[in-house]
C-alpha cells in the first residue's frame, strides 16, 4: 500500500528541484519519516551525494533507519544507515544517514561546507529541541554563506509556518494528506487522591477487556512506568504481552516493544513521550494518557536542570491519541475531565527558553559568531541564560573574555559532552583518571545505568558488575571519550576519586554538611536522606538534584575528602574580611572568613576592622531589618511625629515617614554611624540632629512655626505638645492655667485646633476639648461647681476668659 506521503513527491521534487527550501506538514502516519529521504536518492542534485534525515531522539533515529533499510531489503548500515551517541551503522556505501541532531551540530562546526552532503531533512522540527534549534540556526548561516546549494527540508506534523517563513529566506510550504482512521476520545478524569499508576493500572486492564488491539499508554517518566508495570505483572490475560518504553531500557528491549506482536498475541506498551511521534507501534488500536509530561528545566540559581511533571500540551495529548488511529479505528482515553483540555497550553515551550545554554554557546563561539542572537532563530536565547552560560564556561577556561574558544575549549568542544563533563575529562586524564572520567561520563548522561543509589560511587561499581546491550555499549562509549580525551596512563585512583572527578566537572556544587542539609558552594542546600551514607559526609559533590529553594534534594553526588576540596579547588577559595550584622544586638559582627564561595572554611575576629566597612554592615543591618533597631528616644520621636503632622497638614516637608527615612539613610544616618559598633551606641538626641539636618534650616523654621514643640499658656507654662496623638495634636494643662484665653489655640498656621486635655490642680482630667470659648460658656459652670467643692483653695471664676490665669491656689482671704 502506497504512503499519502508519495502523492506530493512530484511536488517535493520540483521545489527542491530548484533550489528552494521546503516546510512540509504532514500528519502522523502520512510516511514523512521513511518515505521521503529515500525517494530522492535519485534526483540529480542529490547523485554522489547523502542525505542527513535528523531526528529528535536515538530510539526514533534507529527505528527510522531499520525501517527504510528492511524496506530497500538491505540490512542497515549499507545504502541507509544510522548515528546516534551510544549505536552506529554506517558504511562507505551508506548513503541515508540518520542521526540525532546533536550530532549534527557537532560534525557542521567541525565541517561547514558539510563536503559531500547534498541536503539536510529536519524531521518532527516542531518539537523544539534546543540541539534542533541550534542545528537549523547553523544550517541557515552555513546555507547562506557557504553551501548555496544545500537542499534543506524541514517536516512536521503541525508547523508555525509564518515563524518559519521569517527565518528561511524563500520557503515554500507543502502539506501533505495523512491516513488516519477515527479515533473515539472519551475522558474518564482520575481521583486526585489516586496515584497515577493506580489510575493508569486500572485503565489499562478496562481498555484489554473492553476493547481489541493493543494498548499504547503514556506516563511521565520511567519510575511511573515501572510502578505501573509492577501492577499489571501476573493481572493481564495470557495473550497479552507487557512492555515498557523509554531511553533507558537495551536497545532489544525498545525494538520488542515498538515491532508488531505475534500472531493472535497482543500487547501493552507503558511509554514515555518518546512514543509521540516520529516512531509507530503496530496493532495499538487504543492509547491511554495520563496527560503528564516530565521536562527538564534549568534551575540558573545552581545550574541544575530540574526534572518538572506537568501537565502536557494540547499539541502533545492530540499526538498521543492520533497514535490509536494509524491502522485502524481506535480509542483514546484520558485520565483528566474534558473542559480541562482547554486550559492546557497550546504546545510545549522550547528548550531553548528554559535549558541550559553552555553547549549552544560554545559551538555558536566555535562557528565564529560571540553573540548568538546574530544567528536566524524562532525564539531568541534569554540574554540571561546566554550571561549565565558565559560565566560559567569562562570560570573553567573554555571562552576567553573576548568569548573566543580556548585551545581548552577547542579539545572540551571536540568530546561529544556537555562543557563541564568534557573539562572533567580532559582534566582527569592529565591527572591519569581518564578511564574512570569517562566512564563517570556515560553514567551522568545515560539514566538508569547502576541502578538507582543517590551515590555515584556506588552506582558505577553496580554497572560494572551489569551486562547487557546497553551497559556493554555504555562501556564502548566510555573507552572512546578516554581515548579521545588523550592525557597520561592511568594511576592507582584515590579512595574519593568519584568526588573529585565531580568536582573538577562542577566544583560550585561541592557542599559541606551543615546541620540536617548539605551547603553548596553556589550558596543553596540540598537534602541527603538520613537514611543514606552520604548523609553523614562532612563534604559531598552534588552531580544532580531535585526541587527548589529549600525543598532541593540529592538525587545523585559522591563524598569527598576535606584535604581534596583543598587539593582541587584551592584556587578558588578566598580569604577576605567579613562584615555580618547580628540583629540581636544590633551590632556588627567583624571577621576574617576563608570561604569557597558561600561555604565558609574558617573565621576569626578582625583586631582592627575597616570603618567605613563596619558602617556599611550597621546600615545594612537597618535597610534588611528596619529603623525599629535604633534607640529612638523623646526628641527624635517627637520631631518625626511633628513633621509627620505637617506634611499631612500641607506643609512643603518631608513626613520623616520610615520609607522615606529608609530611603534616605545615607543621607541622615551614615555620619551617626562613623566610629560605632553598635547602633545602640547612637543617642536620641543625635537621632533628632540628625533629621533637622535632613530637613534644612529652611524647612526646620518652617516646621517650628508650623507645628510648635511645645503650647505656652497664658500663665507661662509650656507644655509638650503630643503630635501622635490619635485624634490630632494633643497637650495636657491645667485648667486654671488657660484662664484668660478667649480664642482656642490653633496649629498649621491656624488651622488645626489644638485638643486641650483640661485636668484640675490635681492633675486629674476634667474635659478634653477643641472649642475652649464653647467650654467656658457652657459646661464650665457645672464644672466650677465641683472643683470650688474639692479645691477651695484655688480660684474658680464664673468668666473665666476675662480672668487673670495663675498656677497657684489662693491667699488665705482672698476672694474667687
Amino acid at each position: 500500500m502506497s504512503l499519502p506521503v508519495t502523492a506530493i513527491l512530484p511536488e517535493l521534487a520540483a521545489l527542491l528541484k530548484d533550489n528552494r527550501p521546503v516546510a512540509l506538514v504532514a500528519p502522523p502516519g502520512a510516511g514523512k519519516t521513511t518515505a521521503i529521504a529515500p525517494a530522492l536518492l535519485g534526483e540529480p542534485w542529490a547523485l554522489g551525494g547523502t542525505l542527513i534525515l535528523l531526528s529528535p531522539r536515538r530510539l526514533a533515529a534507529r527505528a527510522a533507519a531499520e525501517r527504510m533499510a528492511e524496506l530497500a531489503g538491505e540490512p542497515v548500515g549499507q545504502t541507509i544507515g544510522y548515528q546516534t551517541r551510544m549505536d552506529s551503522r554506517v558504511s562507505a556505501a551508506t548513503r541515508i544517514i540518520v542521526m540525532t541532531e546533536g550530532i549534527f551540530t557537532r560534525r557542521l562546526v567541525a565541517d561547514p561546507e558539510l563536503a559531500g552532503v547534498a541536503g539536510v531533512l529536519f524531521d518532527e522540527v516542531h518539537e523544539r529541541s534546543l540541539e534542533s534549534d541550534l542545528a537549523l540556526a547553523l544550517t541557515l548561516d552555513a546555507r547562506a554563506a557557504l553551501r548555496p546549494d544545500l537542499r534543506l527540508l524541514l517536516m512536521s506534523a503541525t508547523l508555525d509556518g509564518a515563524a518559519y517563513e521569517a527565518i528561511v529566506p524563500d520557503l515554500a510550504r507543502l502539506e501533505s494528506q495523512g491516513r488516519m482512521f477515527p479515533v473515539v476520545l472519551r475522558h474518564v478524569g482520575r481521583d486526585a487522591g489516586l496515584r497515577i499508576e493506580d489510575a493508569m493500572a486500572a485503565a489499562v486492564r478496562a481498555a484489554i477487556a473492553d476493547e481489541p488491539g493493543s494498548v499504547l499508554a503514556f506516563l511521565p517518566g520511567a519510575a511511573e512506568i515501572e510502578r505501573t508495570a509492577e501492577r499489571l505483572e501476573g493481572r493481564l490475560p495470557g495473550d497479552v504481552d507487557l512492555h515498557r518504553l523509554y531511553g533507558a531500557r537495551e536497545g532489544s528491549d525498545q525494538r520488542a516493544a515498538i515491532a508488531p506482536p505475534p500472531p493472535g498475541r497482543r500487547k501493552v506498551v507503558l511509554a514515555t513521550s518518546i512514543a509521540e511521534t516520529s516512531i509507530t507501534i503496530d496493532g495499538v488500536r487504543v492509547v491511554i494518557d495520563s496527560g503528564l509530561s516530565r521536562r527538564p528545566r534549568l534551575d540558573r540559581a545552581v545550574g541544575l536542570a530540574r526534572l518538572v511533571t506537568e501537565r502536557a500540551s494540547q499539541a502533545a495529548v492530540t499526538q498521543r491519541a492520533g497514535r490509536a488511529g494509524r491502522t485502524a479505528p481506535g480509542v483514546a482515553v484520558r485520565l483528566w475531565e474534558a473542559a480541562e483540555t482547554a486550559g492546557r497550553p497550546r504546545f510545549d515551550p522550547p528548550e531553548i527558553l528554559e535549558s541550559d545554554l553552555a553547549g549552544l554557546l560554545l559551538e555558536t563561539a566555535r562557528w565564529g559568531v560571540r553573540d548568538p542572537a546574530q544567528l536566524s532563530w524562532l525564539d531568541l536565547p534569554p540574554v540571561a541564560a546566554i550571561s549565565d552560560a558565559r560565566n560559567r564556561l569562562e570560570n573553567i577556561g573554555v571562552l576567553d573574555a573576548d568569548g573566543r574558544p580556548t585551545p581548552h575549549g577547542e579539545a572540551v568542544a571536540a568530546l561529544p559532552l556537555p562543557p563541564a563533563l568534557g573539562h572533567m575529562l580532559i582534566l582527569a586524564g592529565q591527572r591519569g583518571w581518564g578511564r574512570q572520567a569517562a566512564l563517570l561520563a556515560v553514567l551522568l548522561g545515560e539514566r538508569g545505568l547502576g541502578g538507582r543509589s543517590l551515590d555515584a560511587d556506588d552506582r558505577l561499581r553496580r554497572w560494572g558488575q551489569e551486562r547487557g546491550q546497553r551497559a556493554d555499549a555504555g562501556r564502548r562509549l566510555a573507552a572512546r571519550w578516554a581515548r579521545s580525551a588523550g592525557g597520561g596512563a592511568d594511576t592507582d585512583p584515590p579512595a574519593d576519586l568519584v568526588g573529585r572527578l565531580l568536582a573538577l566537572a562542577f566544583p560550585d556544587r561541592v557542599a559541606r554538611r551543615r546541620g540536617a542539609a548539605h551547603l553548596m558552594a553556589n550558596g543553596r542546600a540540598v537534602s541527603v536522606p538520613t537514611d543514606d551514607a552520604l548523609a553523614r559526609a562532612e563534604w559531598i559533590v552534588v552531580a544532580d538534584a531535585a526541587g527548589a529553594a529549600a525543598g532541593t534534594r540529592l538525587l545523585l553526588g559522591a563524598a569527598i575528602e576535606a584535604a581534596s576540596v583543598e587539593a582541587m579547588l584551592g584556587e578558588r577559595i578566598e580569604t577576605r574580611p567579613h562584615f555580618g550584622f547580628d540583629v540581636a544586638s544590633g551590632s556588627v559582627i567583624a571577621e576574617s572568613t576563608r570561604r569557597l564561595g558561600a561555604i565558609t572554611l574558617a573565621r576569626q575576629p578582625l583586631a582592627r576592622p575597616d570603618a567605613v566597612a563596619v558602617q556599611a554592615a550597621l546600615l545594612g543591618g537597618v535597610r534588611a531589618h528596619g529603623l525599629g533597631l535604633l534607640a529612638w528616644g523623646e526628641a527624635s520621636l517627637g520631631l518625626r511625629a511633628r513633621a509627620a503632622f505637617a506634611a499631612g497638614a500641607g506643609l512643603d516637608v518631608p513626613a520623616l515617614d520610615d520609607s522615606g527615612l529608609l530611603e534616605a539613610l545615607d543621607d541622615w544616618l551614615a555620619l551617626l554611624l562613623h566610629g560605632q559598633r553598635r547602633l545602640a551606641s547612637i543617642a536620641d538626641q543625635a537621632l533628632a540632629t540628625a533629621l533637622q539636618t535632613l530637613l534644612g534650616w529652611e524647612a526646620t523654621q518652617a516646621l517650628d512655626r508650623f507645628a510648635p514643640r511645645q503650647f505656652e499658656t497664658p500663665a507661662g507654662s509650656q507644655h509638650a505638645i503630643d503630635y501622635a496623638a490619635e485624634g490630632g495634636p494633643a497637650v495636657n494643662v491645667r485648667v486654671q492655667a488657660l484662664f484668660g484665653l478667649s480664642r482656642h489655640p490653633m496649629l498649621g498656621n491656624g488651622r488645626v485646633p489644638l485638643t486641650l486635655r483640661l485636668t484640675s490642680p490635681a492633675g486629674r482630667p476634667i474635659q478634653v476639648t477643641r472649642d475652649l470659648p464653647g467650654f467656658w460658656a457652657g459646661s464650665w459652670a457645672d464644672v466650677r461647681r465641683d472643683l470650688r467643692g474639692r479645691y477651695p483653695r484655688h480660684p474658680w471664676p464664673e468668666n473665666p476668659a476675662t480672668a487673670p490665669p495663675t498656677l497657684r491656689a489662693k491667699r488665705p482671704g482672698e476672694a474667687g
